[in-house]
């Protein structure tokens, strides 16, 4: 071969190999991000080509879908009760994107999932038709649901019920809500509704996830913690002994005493009528005793101070690490900053129900190809052990008491052992705001303890003498729990 054209074959062959890496680089290294790529409508229309696999409650799907015409999309999602449900699924929206289990799970749903390649694979050697995505079977109880977001009503709030035993989320319920069906779509009616619900146009926030993702001051809630601290580091071993607290009690480092509510039995009182009563004293005084160290310490074993993923993200509730005596004293009955997620509040009571073992809270059992193979099981899993079985039988204890004759008594259910605490959480400068009602419980029967609950309620329209959690967060748990052992019968 002559010179010149053995220049021209190694040119050509160097334009042949550039190409190459070039190829090979867009495939393999920019895939991701040219795919994720906002201008790239390829992937948004092949992710609404086919029909969207199901979130399923109690058996039966609470998605569902349906064509559009004259657009690139060819079907958009649907929504079942999509208020009551939305804290659950979130959205999938071809205009506004996905989120909580619509997100997490998308790659099911759409049937493009890894896990899914089997599966595809053999419907294309064996002819079958093309199917739609996959499904997300949710641990949800769809009574209890139903029970929680109804009590709710038109109030703001949030509630949480977990099966201690397992740790499967039966009920997950955020009000006011929205409906996600309104603007799944990618039309100029789907952007009003969108912009409608946007926290600017509406100042009640419907898209915030209450129960995951707003914190509050758990008030007298957070009394059954300071308990298990005292309990567990050796503080208190009798909850039937008298406390050495004196009435009044002055706040460590300061001129203030610590008031109690009203004309109650307080002065040197035992744990169990503390308790019963909710005496700010002797709890204020229990968390100064502990001091801020051991107090954070046992807030971090109920999964204080850390997101939890269940799977979707729910805000790390707060024990704060750097106190001084008196704001101790506060947190410790769960005023100061101290704050948490009704999420939160239901893993501390189902630790307490199940003798004292913290088990993973999860909403999702399984994972399901277009064909029904299931192709991710959750199996139960212990995430901490707070108390010790026989610290958390006196806290059980100290609990069915406060029902059974202290500020809980509006949540008895004939037949069955219920524990739990109320709260009236103060908010705002110097408590300006309406406080927040709380209530925490478990029932209890010969077949085990299968519901804790965690309920918060932010009435704005209540008088503030009328705000109470036994007044009005009790009633909406009692209706939790009877829908779930109505269901266990």
């Amino acid at each position: 071969m002559n010179k010149p054209l053995r220049r021209v074959a190694i040119f050509c062959g160097l334009l042949i190999l550039a190409l190459l890496i070039r190829v090979n680089w867009v495939q393999f290294v920019q895939a991701d991000t040219l795919s994720s790529d906002k201008h790239n409508r390829r992937v948004a229309i092949a992710q609404y080509s086919e029909p969207r696999g199901n979130i399923i409650v109690d058996g039966d799907s609470v998605t569902g879908h349906a064509q559009t015409d004259g657009a690139d999309f060819k079907y958009k999602r649907t929504y079942k009760n999509g208020p009551m449900w939305a804290p659950v699924t979130g959205q999938a929206s071809q205009a506004f994107g996905a989120t909580q289990l619509e997100n997490i799970y998308d790659g099911i749903l759409t049937g493009n999932d890894d896990r899914l390649f089997f599966n595809r694979t053999i419907d294309m050697l064996t002819g079958k038709e093309k199917r739609g995505g996959g499904d997300v079977v949710t641990t949800l109880n769809g009574d209890a649901q139903k029970a929680a977001f109804k009590g709710l009503g038109d109030k703001k709030g949030a509630v949480a019920a977990i099966n201690p035993e397992t740790g499967a989320i039966l009920a997950l319920a955020s009000t006011p809500s929205y409906d996600p069906s309104s603007f799944a779509g990618n039309g100029e009616k789907d952007t009003k509704a969108w912009v409608g619900l946007e926290k600017k146009n509406s100042p009640d926030d419907p898209m915030l996830n209450r129960a995951l993702r707003q914190t509050y001051p758990p008030g007298s809630t957070f009394k059954v913690v300071t308990a298990a601290a005292a309990l567990e580091n050796g503080l208190i071993d009798d909850v039937d002994s008298p406390t050495k607290t004196p009435l009044p009690w002055r706040l460590p480092l300061s001129t203030k005493n610590l008031e109690n509510e009203g004309n109650i039995p307080c002065e040197n009182a035992t744990p169990r009528i503390a308790l019963q009563y909710s005496c700010n004293t002797v709890f204020g005084k229990m968390g100064d005793d502990l001091g801020k160290d051991k107090m954070r310490e046992q807030a971090e074993k109920f999964g204080f101070n850390k997101e939890q993923f269940i799977p979707v993200r729910a805000t790390a509730s707060v024990y704060s690490k750097d106190m001084d005596r008196p704001s101790n004293a506060l947190s410790s009955i769960g005023q100061f900053n101290t704050a948490t997620t009704p999420l939160q509040m239901a893993m501390v009571t189902s630790a307490i129900a199940n003798d004292g073992k913290l088990m993973q809270p999860y909403m999702v059992d399984q994972l399901r190809a277009p064909n029904l193979d299931v192709v991710e099981q959750t199996e139960p899993k212990k995430m901490s052990e707070p108390l010790s079985p026989e610290n958390a039988q006196k806290l059980q204890d100290m609990m069915e008491t406060v029902v059974d004759k202290g500020t809980g008594t509006r949540a008895k259910i004939p037949g069955v052992t219920v524990g739990g605490k109320t709260g009236t959480a103060q908010h705002g400068v110097d408590n300006s705001e309406k406080p927040y009602a709380w209530f925490i419980s478990y029932a209890k029967t010969d077949k085990g303890t299968p519901v804790a609950v965690a309920v918060v309620v932010e009435d704005g329209s209540a008088n503030r003498g009328d705000i109470s959690g036994g007044g009005l967060a009790a009633p909406i748990a009692t209706n939790v729990m009877k829908a779930v052992l109505d269901g266990k019968k």
